[in-house]
């Protein structure tokens, strides 16, 4: 599911116990009770339609419930997991996130609810000795559950010893399987990393340099130490290359009207014409006219004060929209419910 990009990211609220040097969130999320489904804000808890709409538009087959920490809103996390199963059924899989700092004698009643699979974030200072974590005995106490228990983590550069550890002390506690995530740079975390000493892989990554070797040397022990745990590496080209273009190709498709181009990397590509500063919508409209275009064939942005059409229509009338002074472009834009805009090409401009 997640290299489909059919998993939901629901973060349920910014607010966490754990204070992770590396923490990725936004400032706009971080240490905020706010609820996002994937990139859309829900404005409460009660928001179940924002919910399923965007579950509707990646077709989603599953769920992630992240933060923060969702146990720090146990009720909420509960009524979502429920809300989430009894809609879709026992085969939308869902998985939550947790410190485990907080409210963990909650667990039973998220897997009552609904939970298939709980992953537990140790703080890197215990990955060495997790029989003096706070989260042993409630993780011990997960694996006699029904639900799936997993550890996730940030392969940290030149942490390959403590993270065997960890993956040992796991593999003994019976755990399902670890991720290692590649460490990524975020503007948030950023000042933090730098501080640290660690630096960027390359201009094309987001990614920790040393992050991925840190990752392989470990994998490399295991192929000659064998354990049963499940070991899975996940790279940060693989987060953007893959689950989340995946993804946005899902929501593209769902969402895409007939004057929109679906990209190869999930963007959509559109024309737009927008008013100079003699002109209204109307004035565009009536011009369009001329065309002999149906209603179909494009969108009166109110919101936005442009009118949308197939970028094809657009090249096709460049004379007239010259003649008019009409400001025309081809913009290419996210498929998600903030239409981020990636790159506007101009067609034509108005001098005035």
């Amino acid at each position: 599911m997640c290299a489909e990009g059919s998993k939901m990211v629901v973060l349920i609220t910014g607010n966490c116990p754990a204070h992770c040097f590396y923490c990725p969130l936004s400032t706009k999320k971080q240490h905020k009770d706010v609820i996002y489904a994937d990139e859309w804000q829900l404005e409460n808890e009660e928001d179940v339609e924002t919910l399923l709409a965007e579950a509707k538009a990646i077709d989603a087959h599953g769920a992630g419930i992240t933060g923060g920490d969702p146990l720090m809103v146990p009720d909420r996390a509960i009524r979502y997991i429920n809300f989430l199963k009894q809609h879709y059924g026992s085969t939308f899989h869902i998985h939550l996130y947790t410190s485990g700092l907080v409210n963990t004698q909650r667990i039973p009643d998220l897997i009552q609810a609904g939970l298939d699979e709980i992953r537990f974030h140790p703080e890197p200072t215990y990955w060495k000795k997790m029989n003096q974590s706070p989260l042993q005995k409630v993780i011990k106490q997960s694996v006699s559950t029904t639900a799936q228990v997993a550890i996730e983590i940030p392969a940290i550069p030149n942490m390959d010893q403590e993270i065997i550890s960890l993956i040992n002390w796991a593999d003994k506690q019976k755990i399902d399987y670890i991720n290692l995530n590649e460490l990524e740079f975020s503007e948030q975390n950023e000042e933090a990393l730098y501080t640290k000493g660690y630096t960027i892989k390359d201009d094309l990554s987001a990614a920790a340099k040393g992050s991925q070797e840190t990752a392989y040397q470990v994998l490399t022990y295991f192929e000659t130490q064998p354990v049963n745990i499940g070991i899975h590496y996940c790279s940060s080209s693989f987060k953007d290359g893959i689950q989340l273009t995946n993804r946005m190709k899902r929501r593209a498709r769902n969402i895409a009207t007939n004057h929109d181009v679906i990209t190869d990397e999930g963007t959509i590509l559109k024309g737009i014409l927008e008013p100079n500063s003699s002109q209204t919508i109307k004035d565009l409209i009536h011009i369009l006219k001329t065309l002999k275009l149906t209603t179909k064939e494009y969108y009166i942005n109110q919101e936005k004060k442009r009118i949308e059409l197939h970028p094809g229509i657009l090249e096709e009338n460049i004379e007239l929209l010259r003649k008019h002074q009409i400001n025309s472009y081809i913009i290419e834009e996210y498929p998600t419910k903030d239409q981020l805009e990636v790159e506007r090409i101009p067609i034509t401009q108005s001098s005035q």
